[in-house]
């Protein structure tokens, strides 16, 4: 291998680590106030939220409750599965199972 191969591989993984690395050795000994903390802790729920919305109550492009729209009728028994069991497997399969069934009959 040629040794500019080699210096773009190394600038690379240079390139692609420091972002992740610096903000952990940045703000590793800095003490965040806990109204902070909890804020953040919102962050992964508004992202899924985010995620999700679209594929729920959006059908090519328009906002659709109908009962025709599966993938919304499908996330009501995953919810219900979700906080009954709390359990991320079981939701998984039954979202999938009842989106099956859904497709199926519908």
């Amino acid at each position: 291998m040629d040794g500019q191969i080699i210096l773009l591989i190394v600038g690379m993984a240079v390139v692609s680590y420091l972002p992740r690395a610096l903000p952990l050795l940045m703000f590793n000994k800095i003490e965040f106030p806990d109204w902070l903390i909890k804020w953040l802790g919102f962050i992964p729920a508004a992202v899924l939220a985010a995620l999700l919305a679209p594929d729920l109550f959006l059908i090519d492009g328009h906002f659709n409750l109908s009962v025709t729209n599966t993938y919304l009728l499908a996330a009501l028994p995953t919810l219900l599965i979700a906080l009954v069991t709390k359990s991320m497997i079981w939701a998984l399969l039954g979202g999938m199972g009842s989106f099956a069934l859904l497709q199926l009959f519908l």
